[in-house]
């Protein structure tokens, strides 16, 4: 069976589109498994019904006319079960339901298997047998279960790009359709997309029209003669050193790019008015697909050369048409993964969203999406990405939504929530030079999370107090190198003048988990509990030296600057970086620099940290959290994971007992303790830190003038007392809405989400 499964992938895999891959599932499984029937039902949520979407062996007739409703029949029954059903006599269950046009009334054997993607039923895959004494086996129950999951996927991408062209997967016209994702960073934006896409992926050429053909054909055929050359030069280089039939591998290469049925097609294609890039892509994978489905091994094996040569193609065309992207106003980046690379590209004044394919609300492009205050979305991890440039979309932040080609009135709603926004922002501008104190008299210090230069004004604009976290990884991720000690000096310098004298808290080097570097690139099987933070750096002393120099020389004179320590779990860690921080700070002393030593401190983001808070406190001058890390360790989830996102919750009880621990193990050893996550900049998040005990609260500069708005109207007795009910629950789902209803009721429910329901989502 399985060759007989990798043969029906590969065909379905090739199909032009859904109606082909669903005819050849049907055909190859009743060939397969030697029914006399084989079926498949999608389920239309439009209608809620179940439609008869191909067949063989019913009446072909019944194909797109008969359905059932959402519990109708053993369709489905099996829907509503989600597992299959496996009968020898169908007619006889109480559920069977007859439908006279399909011709099904000989059939009796039954078995039913729903088409379960991400949790949602797209549908049943059914097979039928004349006689009503067969009784389908587990073999043959396994193989439809397997058919099934690789259907899901087709079936889901088709359904989302069928909508994005404004058709249900019925082909009924498909109106205000969302595409759900997850919430990256809070906010609206209707605007323009822009696909970016990375280097050398024919997946991920995006759909578009060519606006001159023949300027597209002159890039094609120069890059085919570049492609050429580069092999011709490499075989000539290589020809001492390999046998004859090893060199013949050149001329094949060369005889498929002057060949004139590839070459040709693609031409043909671009003539017919597709850009020279997706002419390519989809030359390379039909003819790919085509080699892929023979059953010579060898000639298999050539669809691997096929997509390389396209590979070598697409890298000349795409350098050709780097220099010609311009962005517009009002540009809303999409990709399958975004990078801080690609948000540097895009001049700041035009980008107003994000979107990205994979990642999660709190992955770290996510976190500097906020701090950027960029409405972004996360997660969309079925959305044909390819068919969404230039296109209109409208990202939902709060809901974790985007909408493709909107109609008038959802546009309306938008734009008033946009305006509801702007009023909200306008009113707490007040609060600007006004301290954070709440009613009975308790300061809290507000401080700002930072990385990019524009962070700046944003954060003083909003009357932030300090920097609880510089993120100086963000220097290091848009340069093409490790910046030069001068180089950082220069940038750590304008962070403290912006900010003096309030302090500035700056992060040594944290790469690693999903913050990579291109030229220093860590791949791991495991990036979140591998080499990363602090680790590295001490692997590396040489960085970390050049760092530290940079950022005491930058301070001279300010005297307003903290070193804090990532990723630390061991305090023989803290000793050694420790003795690093010492020694630079004598030789730049000794060079004639007049500097202060600064206080240094550590991030508590793993739970090992979590039970040494003593013994940590006793070797640094101040204790950080970082709550984002911390709550993705204690709880096992990837936050770059879009399928266990719903698993991660700032408000889980475990994360909250875990805070409560530290805020009480630091005020036993006396020292100062601070928190430099997304839970401070979440109003509610707020109220129970501070009723914690935490001094300091680090935050976007988008969420401050909200948090300090809460807490100056509000008790610190009000705050303690919410918090002791919050921690005798054992729900984060009942924790967030408690602590919801508490601050409704407390007159802060338009602080935590502005507007109103939107497309049927609160």
């Amino acid at each position: 069976m399985l060759s007989v499964l990798r043969s029906i992938v590969q065909e379905v895999n090739a199909a032009a589109d859904l109606q082909a891959a669903l005819d050849i599932i049907v055909s190859r499984v009743q060939s397969a498994m030697d029914t006399d029937v084989c079926s498949v039902y999608l389920f239309d949520s439009m209608t809620n019904r179940y439609l008869l979407m191909a067949t063989e062996g019913l009446n072909q007739d019944a194909v797109g006319k008969v359905s059932l409703g959402h519990s109708e029949g053993l369709v489905g029954l099996v829907g509503v079960r989600e597992e299959p059903i496996n009968l020898e006599d169908a007619p006889s269950h109480p559920r069977y339901r007859y439908f006279p046009e399909t011709g099904e009334e000989r059939y009796h054997s039954f078995l039913g298997v729903p088409i379960i993607h991400h949790r949602n039923v797209l549908g049943v895959i059914v097979v039928q047998q004349q006689a009503s004494g067969r009784f389908f086996d587990e073999g043959e129950e396994a193989f439809l279960v397997t058919v099934s999951a690789q259907l899901a996927a087709i079936i889901a991408h088709s359904e989302a790009t069928g909508v994005i062209s404004g058709l249900s997967l019925t082909g009924e016209a498909a109106k205000d359709i969302n595409f759900k994702g997850v919430a990256g960073a809070p906010g609206v934006a209707i605007g323009n997309s822009v696909v970016i896409f990375p280097p050398a992926d024919l997946d991920a050429v995006p759909d578009k029209r060519n606006e001159d053909t023949d300027s597209e054909i002159q890039r094609f055929k120069d890059a085919v003669a570049g492609v050429k050359k580069d092999i011709q030069a490499v075989g000539e280089k290589l020809a001492t050193q390999l046998r004859p039939e090893e060199q013949a591998l050149f001329d094949v290469y060369l005889g498929i790019l002057d060949d004139n049925a590839l070459v040709g097609e693609v031409l043909g294609q671009i003539k017919a008015g597709n850009w020279a890039q997706g002419a390519l892509r989809d030359v390379i994978k039909e003819y790919a697909g085509h080699f892929e489905m023979m059953g010579d091994a060898y000639l298999r094996e050539r669809a691997v050369d096929i997509k390389d040569l396209g590979r070598r193609v697409l890298a000349y065309l795409q350098e050709s048409d780097q220099g010609e992207r311009e962005y517009p106003d009002n540009t809303i980046l999409v990709s399958e993964e975004l990078t801080p690379t690609m948000l540097g590209e895009v001049p700041r004044e035009k980008l107003i969203g994000l979107v990205s394919v994979r990642g999660s609300g709190n992955s770290h492009v996510a976190i500097l999406a906020r701090a950027m205050g960029l409405p972004t979305v996360m997660g969309l991890v079925d959305i044909p990405v390819s068919q969404l440039d230039s296109r209109e979309l409208i990202v939902d932040g709060y809901n974790g939504q985007i909408h493709a080609s909107p109609s008038q009135e959802l546009r309306a709603i938008y734009r008033n929530i946009v305006e509801e926004e702007k009023e909200l922002v306008k009113g707490l501008e007040a609060l600007k030079n006004q301290p954070c104190t709440t009613k009975d008299g308790h300061r809290v210090s507000v401080w700002v999370n930072t990385g990019l230069m524009t962070d700046v004004v944003r954060s003083l604009s909003h009357g932030a107090e300090g920097v609880g976290l510089y993120r100086t990884e963000v220097p290091f991720m848009i340069n093409e190198r490790f910046p030069s000690e001068q180089e950082q000096r220069d940038c750590y310098r304008e962070q403290l003048e912006a900010f003096a004298p309030n302090i500035v808290t700056m992060r040594t080097l944290d790469i690693g988990g999903d913050k990579s570097l291109s030229y220093f690139p860590i791949n791991e099987e495991n990036p979140f509990l591998g080499w990363r933070g602090i680790r590295v750096t001490l692997d590396h002393p040489e960085i970390f030296l050049v760092q530290v120099r940079a950022m005491l020389k930058a301070s001279e004179g300010l005297d307003n600057l903290r070193i804090m320590l990532p990723m630390i779990c061991n305090v023989s860690e803290v000793e050694e970086a420790l003795h690093l921080i010492y020694r630079v700070y004598h030789e730049v002393r000794e060079e004639g620099v007049n500097v202060t030593m600064p206080q240094v401190g550590v991030m508590i983001e793993v739970p090992g940290a979590v039970y040494q808070i003593k013994e940590l406190a006793e070797r640094v001058d101040f204790l950080s959290v970082g709550s984002n890390d911390l709550t993705q360790y204690l709880l096992a989830v990837d936050r770059n994971n879009p399928r266990v996102a719903g698993l991660y919750h700032s408000f889980h009880p475990a994360v909250l007992q875990a805070l409560a621990k530290i805020a009480r193990d630091a005020k036993k050893v006396g020292t100062q303790l601070s928190i430099c996550g997304e839970l401070a900049g979440d109003p509610a998040g707020a109220v129970l830190l501070m009723a914690m005990g935490y001094e300091a609260l680090s935050m976007n500069a988008s969420n401050l003038p909200r948090v300090k708005s809460v807490i100056r109207n509000i008790d610190l007795t009000w705050a303690k007392q919410l918090l002791d009910k919050v921690l005798c629950l054992d729900s984060p789902h009942v924790v967030k809405s408690t602590l919801d209803l508490a601050l409704q009721e407390a007159g802060f429910g338009r602080y935590m989400r502005p507007g109103r329901v939107v497309g049927g989502v609160a």
